[in-house]
């Protein structure tokens, strides 16, 4: 286990001083779902990936774009190009771009041109709790601008990162399978934030909503709960429960680092996602840690 190759599939980098990262620069604070994050406040490359990645054997990594100003979407994807040309970190990036606005495809199709660039972030507009509906309006997954703009997805040969809280999960299963030519990757196991009997039921409904589509796969990453410590006794089964619904060969552990460095270090994460799964098969395990993110990506 010490040895597996491992892709980070999902990973934030930022300098403060090359672009401008509201949530992390403006002085006022902003509404940050894990608390206080001052620790994040800074400068982080490739190098502070690797030395925190030391202890295993990190091979690849792809990086999500990380909230940067939206009028610097395209310069963001220009600087993490020139880093992985100069560090060879990150191998892949998921860029930004809007779906319902005039420009759009013009964004798309420059993220596009980047060598390095897989896939799009965007984030659809969702409610702050269960129980509430935005569907329809404008930036919500039902809106027409916002879906002619998720088509020219496959247009341009880019893959979706899907994040949204969980129970938007079964409104994202009907986009993806609506348009199953897509590549969609759930992010953050689906934010199972609520672990209450009635919250992973709702969860539970979305996740397996989700796995029904064939072009959907799913990201074991930020695991992390509003209040309180990140525990392998207490994620496990959540891990573990994920593939079983997706199945082995359609889920990719990830960091979400430095974000969820506020919760826990990164040996310390991988430790214990190697012992979630250390009863699975050889082949599973390099799935889970390499194969399954290299395949998705594309990766070299």
């Amino acid at each position: 286990m010490d040895e597996l190759a491992i892709v980070d599939a999902h990973h934030h980098l930022w300098d403060l001083k090359a672009l401008y990262y509201p949530w992390l620069m403006d002085s006022e604070p902003h509404d940050f779902f894990l608390g206080d994050y001052a620790s994040i406040k800074r400068v982080y490359l490739p190098p502070d990936l690797r030395r925190d990645a030391a202890r295993h054997n990190l091979v690849a990594s792809v990086h999500v774009e990380a909230e940067c100003s939206r009028e610097q979407q395209v310069a963001e994807t220009r600087w993490l190009t020139k880093v992985a040309g100069e560090h060879g970190l990150p191998t892949a990036i998921v860029a930004h771009a809007w779906f319902d606005v005039p420009e759009a495809e013009a964004i798309l199709a420059e993220q596009a041109s980047f060598p390095l660039v897989r896939g799009i972030r965007s984030k659809p507009l969702t409610t702050a709790r269960p129980g509430q509906s935005v569907a329809g309006q404008k930036r919500t997954m039902q809106h027409p601008d916002w879906l002619a703009g998720y088509k020219l997805l496959g247009k341009y040969n880019l893959s979706w990162d899907l994040r949204v809280p969980f129970w938007h999960l079964e409104e994202a299963a009907k986009v993806a399978g609506d348009h199953p030519h897509i590549p969609v990757v759930l992010n953050h196991t689906g934010f199972p934030w609520d672990r209450s009997a009635e919250g992973l039921a709702l969860w539970r409904r979305g996740m397996r909503a989700l796995a029904k589509q064939p072009n959907v796969s799913c990201k074991l990453s930020c695991l992390c709960l509003r209040a309180g410590p990140w525990t392998l006794e207490g994620n496990r089964p959540i891990v573990r429960e994920t593939i079983d619904i997706f199945g082995a060969e359609r889920c990719m552990f990830a960091s979400n680092f430095p974000v969820d460095s506020v919760r826990i270090g990164y040996d310390a994460m991988f430790e214990a996602f190697k012992a979630m799964v250390q009863d699975l098969s050889p082949a599973e395990r390099r799935g889970l840690f390499h194969d399954n993110a290299r395949r998705f990506y594309r990766l070299p």
